[in-house]
């Protein structure tokens, strides 16, 4: 039975946590929050009578000795941004049109739980570096994306539960953060109030970003979110959960940023990789909830699920200063302390899989790069870091150049773009008023960037415009050029737009290797901007004192940022501000009015204003425009073959060819670019063929709901090294038999002629970085039927599973290089069914020029919802016949 609590004079139902322990002999006071969260998730499903099993909570009770086992949940919602959110939704109305031409009800087909879409992932900075670069960079960023825009009108009516917040709201996981998040919901069922956790998976990767609220929730790809809005159960293996214990305390000239850097290479070190983190110990209490969330927002940078920060007091402050009502608050405070969710001081720690100690008074004003966030150096080590670099190969990590080339003002190491953007830190008015600071005292003494930096400000809410502009430290940041160019990720996500007038002529033609410094999460090589080799994470206000630098290697420690009007040198420390400077204007952040009034509208008033403008259809389905190159019917519910798909996998994998091969950390940008589309790539030379000039391309973000743009942008990164043409960069590969160099997309459409199954190779961390679905969408679309590598990265893995793709992990110590092959070889996988239903490994047979070798591969498909998954084809392929299956059974 359900215990219930009193709030206002309403009687409130719940799963009692503490009931549950007892009950299993389980101590309360052990168990991590996040496994409390989960039994919760459980025990309530079963509570109202959904399909829980008692072995299934006694896994989680028991969750120690049982890790891996599967876990039924049931999300509360999904958060989507439009990059990954525009695909679920088309596929929804090609998923209604596949349903309706078989017969069924296409009414059906609707979302079963609230989902929230942010259009954030659209804009570009085009314009920077004046008062009507935001107006400019929107102008455009509607007439780009005006066909997209329409779809997502016209699916706001059409799907129930769907809100859409249009452009100009901000950055999805800061708005999760500052307006959305429940943190408990409230469901009336049978006539009763319950109240349950908020549980959130988002489209993004960055969603755990909202775990520093005490809200459980993570990245997944579009094609789990699909399923879980349509009413499927999430399943989910019992994690490992890492404690990580934070000591001390943040000390200047350090700021949150550089914990956060010292936090993830940390923790990738110690491989929480497929881990739930969970935060305690004695610095937690001073650490903010924006701070928390700078931490938190770089779980898959260090290779965690999520980063998890429990509810406490610091939680119901912040709560109380943004647009959250008082009702709300309170249900979350009565709720949390009833159901043993507070932690409160003096709380006995739990007990955890292991625990890492990090000591935060240890960070140091630090960047990471220049390819990955998990490569933190401090500020003094970088110069010498990247004269290093310059003459190393490129598979040593370094950049294979000339050191002496560039001889002009730019050079090796010049600073081209200089971004304040990001959730990240955006999210956090300390770092984001210390560069406000630092602006303001680096105007005073007469700095300003190098005319070839490209400066800009992009910040994650209206809220942070607010603050800065209250505490009249605007105008600084415009002096030099930072002024806001609108509200979305821009060039952390690739949006970067085109650089400073003869630059990128002089990038070329000097082969240089010059730099970007932003206040993301994610350099990956050829996500920030594809002339800009060299990219590097900092904190905002460090990004301010490099592009007055306007170099990368300069030792910001001990020489000079420039010269002040007299011609004397000005330091870093001349301008970096102290504690209490920025103490003293955190309270303008924290202005619920300001909340209030913001969210209110959801957007500014010229978004707004365009947005409701906009002529969209209407009704149950969407009139699709043959003459459209943004939205095209998907493929992939007609594609849904009949009978058994783990049979039609083995024989595509009997005498398959390898389409590409790759070494470590090959990361989702790398397999399905997010930035703009060349001219020369697959992608580009399609659009010139359907008449669309490059000037209108877009970008592959915005092109994602066009497959045929989307198939040839698979593998298609201008900085991917396929192995099998080691001398190149690019989307190029062999074509075997013959040896033949060509695109990766027409290699794939020669074997499909040739009617070979191909598969790729990989090394360690295979599919790394964004919740990407289209690196699996566009895999599957290529032909790849199985991947072979030495290990994966969380989501990309459910990916490939979700699109019918078998991910195989090489066994410890072995690997495709380490075996001696090449791609050359002709390869057979054996025991695909019977792996996948017995759980044993597979035989994979290579033959080629180096002889035969015959090795076994473990299937990474690890539930057996996962199971099921890959035996009907994919997602596409079983959601279509359930409902199917559902509307017979309702005329039945």
């Amino acid at each position: 039975m359900p215990s219930v609590f009193q709030l206002s004079g309403d009687t409130i139902r719940y799963f009692d946590i503490a009931a549950a322990a007892r009950g299993h002999a389980v101590d309360l006071a052990a168990l991590p929050y996040v496994i409390r969260v989960l039994w919760e998730n459980l025990g309530r499903s079963q509570q109202w009578g959904l399909p829980v099993a008692d072995a299934e909570i006694g896994a989680v009770a028991q969750w120690r000795e049982r890790t891996g086992a599967d876990l039924p949940l049931r999300v509360a919602r999904v958060i989507l941004p439009d990059s990954s959110g525009l695909p679920v939704l088309q596929d929804l109305a090609a998923l209604r049109d596949a349903v309706a031409q078989q017969g069924g009800d296409p009414a059906t087909v609707n979302t079963r739980l609230p989902v929230d879409l942010i259009v954030d992932h659209s804009l570009q900075v085009d314009h920077w570096g004046s008062d009507q670069a935001a107006a400019g960079n929107l102008a455009r960023e509607f007439e780009r994306n005006a066909e997209r825009y329409r779809f997502l009108k016209w699916a706001q009516q059409a799907f129930q539960g769907l809100r859409v917040f249009p452009p100009g709201t901000g950055i999805i996981h800061q708005v999760n953060l500052e307006h959305i998040a429940p943190v408990v919901a409230r469901a009336e069922r049978d006539g009763e109030t319950w109240a349950y956790p908020d549980f959130v998976i988002g489209g993004d990767s960055h969603t755990p970003m909202v775990n520093a609220l005490g809200v459980l929730g993570w990245g997944v790809g579009g094609i789990d979110a699909e399923a879980a809005l349509l009413g499927q159960a999430y399943t989910f293996p019992v994690p490992e959960v890492v404690g990580v214990r934070l000591t001390g305390k943040i000390a200047a000239p350090a700021v949150t940023t550089d914990a956060a850097l010292l936090i993830t290479e940390t923790l990738r070190r110690a491989n929480v990789a497929g881990c739930m983190v969970e935060f305690f110990g004695p610095a937690i209490a001073g650490l903010s909830v924006p701070e928390r969330a700078t931490i938190a927002n770089m779980s898959p940078e260090y290779g965690a699920t999520c980063g998890f920060f429990p509810v406490d007091a610091g939680t119901l402050a912040y709560l109380r200063h943004t647009d959250r009502s008082a009702g709300q608050t309170a249900l979350i405070e009565a709720y949390c302390r009833a159901n043993s969710l507070l932690r409160e001081p003096g709380s006995p720690d739990p007990t955890y899989s292991r625990v890492i100690e990090i000591d935060l008074s240890a960070a140091r004003p630090s960047v990471a790069g220049p390819r990955r966030p998990q490569d933190r150096m401090p500020i003094g080590r970088v110069p010498a870091d990247f004269a290093e670099r310059l003459p190393l190969p490129l598979k040593e990590g370094g950049f294979g150049v000339d050191p002496a080339r560039g001889a002009g003002p730019l050079r090796h190491g010049s600073v081209v773009l200089a971004a304040i953007t990001s959730c990240t830190n955006t999210s956090n008015p300390a770092v984001m008023l210390a560069a406000g600071l630092v602006a303001q005292k680096a105007v005073a003494r007469g700095l300003k960037p190098a005319a070839w930096v490209k400066t800009s400000l992009a910040p994650g809410s209206r809220v942070v415009t607010g603050y800065l502009r209250d505490a009249g430290l605007l105008p600084a940041l415009e002096a030099l050029g930072f002024h806001v160019i609108g509200y979305g990720c821009t060039t952390c996500g690739g949006k970067s737009g085109p650089l400073a007038e003869g630059v990128p002529q002089a990038i070329e033609s000097g082969e240089l290797v010059a730099a970007a410094v932003l206040s993301g999460n994610r350099n990956f090589e050829g996500r920030i901007h594809k002339l800009i080799r060299a990219n590097y994470i900092t904190s905002p206000p460090m990004v301010v004192a490099y592009a007055l630098a306007g170099r990368i290697d300069l030792d910001l420690e001990t020489e000079p940022l420039g010269a002040d009007a007299g011609g004397a040198p000005v330091y870093l420390r001349d301008v970096w501000p102290t504690p209490e400077e920025i103490a003293a204007l955190l309270p303008l952040a924290q202005n619920r009015e300001a909340f209030l009034r913001i969210y209110a509208g959801d957007a500014g008033e010229d978004e707004s204003r365009l947005w409701r403008q906009m002529q969209a259809p209407e009704g149950l389905r969407f009139p699709w425009d043959p003459d459209s190159h943004y939205l095209i019917e998907p493929p992939f519910f007609k594609q849904a073959g009949d009978g058994d798909a783990l049979t039609r996998l083995a024989k595509q994998l009997r005498g398959a060819r390898v389409l590409a091969a790759f070494g470590d950390s090959l990361t989702t940008d790398h397999i399905s670019p997010g930035g703009e589309i060349p001219q020369d790539s697959p992608a580009g030379r399609y659009l010139m063929d359907a008449g669309i000039a490059p000037r209108d391309f877009n970008t592959y973000v915005a092109r994602r709901c066009n497959f045929e743009v989307m198939t040839r942008a698979t593998f298609a990164n201008i900085r991917v090294k396929n192995l099998l043409v080691p001398e190149v960069e690019g989307g190029v590969t062999r074509h075997f038999p013959d040896g033949a160099r060509m695109s990766i997309f027409d290699a794939s459409r020669a074997y499909e002629a040739e009617g070979v199954g191909t598969l790729v190779l990989a090394g360690k961390e295979y599919g790394t970085g964004s919740s990407r679905d289209w690196a699996a969408k566009g895999s599957a679309l290529l032909g790849v039927r199985a991947v072979i590598a030495e290990s994966f990265e969380r989501i990309h893995r459910a990916n490939l599973i979700g699109m019918g793709i078998l991910p195989l992990a090489f066994l410890p110590g072995q690997g495709w290089r380490q075996f001696g092959l090449t791609g050359a070889e002709i390869y057979t996988v054996s025991g695909v069914e019977q792996a996948l239903r017995q759980g044993t490994p597979v035989r994979v047979v290579a033959e080629g020029g180096q002889g035969r070798l015959e090795f076994e591969a473990v299937p990474q498909v690890l539930t057996q919802a996962e199971r099921e998954l890959l035996a009907d084809g994919g997602i596409p392929a079983q959601v279509l016949r359930h409902f199917l299956a559902e509307g017979a059974q309702a005329h039945a």
